[in-house]
C-alpha cells in the first residue's frame, strides 16, 4: 500500500513539471476511455453512405425490423400469428394511405411508413374497396352511355366483381411475391442487393392502388379525354411510389438489370390500369336489330345493320 502511494506522488510530481514547463499542454488518464466527437466520427463515413441508409432502411429500421419479428414468433398455424398482420390502427392506416397518394420525392415508402409494422389490413381492404368500385362503376358507365337508346335494356354485369376481383388480387399478390423472389435471387449473386420481406412487397402494392378507388368512380365520365388523362394521373403517382420504393433497393445491381426491373414493374402497373379502363369501362356494341322493308311482290327485305 505504502508503494502505491508513492508512485502516484511521484506521478504527480511528473506531471506537475510537465505543466510547468508547457502550460498549454494537456493530460489524460489512461484509466478514462478516449470519446471520439460526434462530428470527427460523422466526417470517418463514407461520403453518401447516410443518404443510401435513408433510401434502403438499413439503420435504425433495421433495429425497428428485428423488434417487429420478435413480435411475430408465434407458430404459423395458430390465429396470433395472423393477427400480428393487421395489427394497426386507423392513424397508420390514414398515414399510409396519404403517402401513397402524395409520395415525397427521393423518400422510401418502406422506411418511412411501413418498415416498423407492416401489415395485411390496408391492402386487403384497399384491393376489396377497388373491386366494387371497378364493378359498380362499369356498370354505371355501361348505363349513362346508352341511356336514352330505345333498343337499350339495362341488365347488371355482376360476372364483373368476379372478374374484377381476380384480376386485383391476383396483381396485388402474384406480383410481389414474383419480385420478393428475384430479390431475393440477385441478393444472392450481388452483396449490395437489398431484399425487402414478402409482406413489406406487399404492403407497398396494397396501399399503391389506393389511388386507382377514386380515379374509378371519375372514369364514369364519358369523356375518352378525361378517362385517358385520369389512368396517365394516377399511373404517375402509383407509379412513382413504387419505383422510389424499389429503385434504390437495386440500383447497385448491373444497370441493365435494374433499369430492366423498374420498367417491368412499370410496365405491369400500367397494363392493370389500362386494362380495366379497357375492358370494364370501354361501351359494348349494341345490336340494333334492322329495319324490315316490304318489298313490291309482297315479300319482305331485312337488311342488317351494325
Amino acid at each position: 500500500h505504502r508503494l502505491s502511494v508513492m508512485y502516484l506522488f511521484a506521478e504527480f510530481d511528473d506531471a506537475a513539471n510537465l505543466l510547468a514547463a508547457n502550460p498549454d499542454a494537456t493530460t489524460i488518464s489512461i484509466d478514462e476511455p478516449v470519446e471520439i466527437p460526434e462530428n470527427q466520427h460523422s466526417r470517418l463515413q463514407e461520403p453518401g453512405r447516410e443518404e443510401d441508409d435513408e433510401l434502403l432502411g438499413t439503420d435504425d429500421s433495421d433495429k425497428t425490423e428485428l423488434l417487429a419479428g420478435q413480435k411475430k414468433s408465434a407458430p404459423f398455424w395458430t390465429f396470433e400469428y395472423y393477427q400480428t398482420f393487421f395489427d394497426v390502427d386507423t392513424y397508420q392506416v390514414l398515414d399510409r394511405i396519404k403517402g401513397s397518394v402524395f409520395p415525397v420525392p427521393g423518400k422510401n415508402f418502406v422506411r418511412l411508413y411501413i418498415r416498423s409494422n407492416p401489415d395485411l389490413y390496408g391492402p386487403f381492404w384497399i384491393c376489396a374497396t377497388l373491386v366494387f368500385t371497378i364493378a359498380v362503376s362499369g356498370n354505371l358507365s355501361n348505363f349513362f352511355i346508352h341511356l336514352g337508346k330505345p333498343t337499350y335494356h339495362y341488365v347488371p354485369e355482376f360476372r364483373k366483381v368476379s372478374i374484377a376481383a381476380t384480376t386485383i388480387y391476383a396483381y396485388a399478390w402474384l406480383v410481389p411475391l414474383a419480385l420478393w423472389g428475384f430479390l431475393m435471387w440477385r441478393n444472392s449473386k450481388v452483396m449490395n442487393i437489398v431484399s425487402y420481406s414478402f409482406l413489406e412487397i406487399v404492403c407497398v402494392y396494397g396501399y399503391s392502388l389506393f389511388i386507382y378507388i377514386p380515379t374509378a368512380i371519375l372514369w364514369i365520365i364519358p369523356q375518352k379525354v378525361v378517362r385517358w388523362v385520369l389512368v396517365v394521373f394516377s399511373l404517375c403517382l402509383s407509379g412513382s411510389v413504387l419505383v422510389m420504393t424499389f429503385w434504390p433497393a437495386v440500383r447497385d445491381d448491373n444497370r441493365r438489370i435494374a433499369v430492366a426491373t423498374v420498367a417491368t414493374i412499370l410496365l405491369l402497373h400500367a397494363l392493370l390500369s389500362v386494362g380495366c379502363l379497357a375492358y370494364f369501362f370501354d361501351a359494348p356494341e349494341l345490336d340494333i336489330p334492322a329495319p324490315i322493308i316490304p318489298a313490291h311482290n309482297g315479300t319482305t327485305v331485312v337488311t342488317k345493320s351494325h
